[in-house]
């Protein structure tokens, strides 16, 4: 582990710091304890590249293919643990979400099926394949994988730590430097390629890191709720945000705070950390829903 370590070395520090004034009774051992310093650090991780992924995903209509991929993963690590790689279930749940988001991009672009009817298929498809190979073959592990439907952040060890670190370092290089691409991309592609864009090794690329993040993303949230961190968020800042680069900082601030509170929560009512950190970003999402929809309109002067 050289990549994780580093970074523990960076941030394990200021956890430290900032640990006598975190409330709570089981939380501050989130900023203390080396064990829980690897699950605070990741979550926050996944959540930074998923609020920069997110904005692309509902500007291209995708928001599903979060929800999809995050049940093929599912799949991926049903079979690594039945069939004796406990080791290692992400790297089985990556490799088989990258290829089903090359296939569903495939489908998709030579327009042999819709987007939303290649994820469904490869979504019920991928779960149920799990599912089986846990009910024939799995024994009495059942247990053992629901953090990986529901999350649980005592799931990132050593190894797991050191994958989600590499993927969401190469993941945020990627979304910067192809930023403006993938802003010209989503919003109207036709005109990018008569520009010389090359939209589809684009649309390739793009799909194979969204299956990545969305797999680093299980263990924190669950492969039943990964949506809720990778969309919710985002969806947030568009109504408030109104240029990409103001969307992109609420949703930084919306899904660190959804993070935060839930992690909080689930410390201290003993809840699941992937349901309560869905629970909080909906209430957010609600609560400024409410605010622009209703109450903003009366703080501001009537045009005459």
């Amino acid at each position: 582990m050289i990549i994780g370590s580093i970074i523990m070395k960076l941030f394990a520090p200021f956890l430290e710091f900032i640990a006598p004034l975190v409330p709570g009774e089981i939380f501050p051992y989130f900023f203390t304890m080396e064990m829980f310093q690897r699950s605070l650090i990741a979550a926050l991780l996944v959540t930074i590249v998923a609020g920069f992924l997110g904005l692309f995903l509902l500007m291209r209509n995708l928001a599903l293919i979060g929800d999809g991929l995050a049940h093929v993963s599912f799949g991926g690590v049903a079979i690594a643990i039945v069939f004796g790689s406990t080791n290692a279930p992400l790297l089985y749940a990556l490799a088989l979400s990258i290829i089903s988001a090359i296939l569903i991009y495939e489908l998709q672009a030579r327009e042999i099926l819709s987007g939303d009817a290649s994820i469904g298929i490869f979504l019920t498809g991928m779960l149920a394949l799990g599912l089986v190979v846990l009910r024939i073959w799995g024994g009495g592990i059942q247990n053992d994988i629901e953090g990986y439907l529901f999350g649980n952040l005592l799931l990132v060890d050593e190894q797991s730590f050191e994958l989600i670190c590499i993927i969401s370092i190469i993941s945020l290089i990627f979304l910067t430097v192809t930023q403006k691409i993938l802003l010209v991309t989503s919003i109207d592609p036709l005109a990018a390629q008569v520009q010389g864009i090359p939209v589809r090794a684009t649309g390739l690329v793009f799909s194979i890191i969204t299956a990545s993040i969305v797999v680093s993303m299980v263990q924190v949230m669950g492969a039943l709720l990964v949506t809720a961190l990778l969309v919710t968020p985002s969806a947030t800042a568009q109504l408030v945000g109104n240029s990409f680069r103001s969307c992109f900082i609420w949703a930084q601030v919306f899904g660190l705070t959804s993070v935060i509170l839930g992690l909080y929560f689930s410390a201290e009512l003993e809840t699941g950390s992937g349901s309560m950190i869905a629970l909080v970003a909906a209430i957010i999402f609600g609560c400024v829903a409410i605010f622009q929809t209703s109450l903003r309109p009366l703080f501001q002067p009537a045009d005459n």
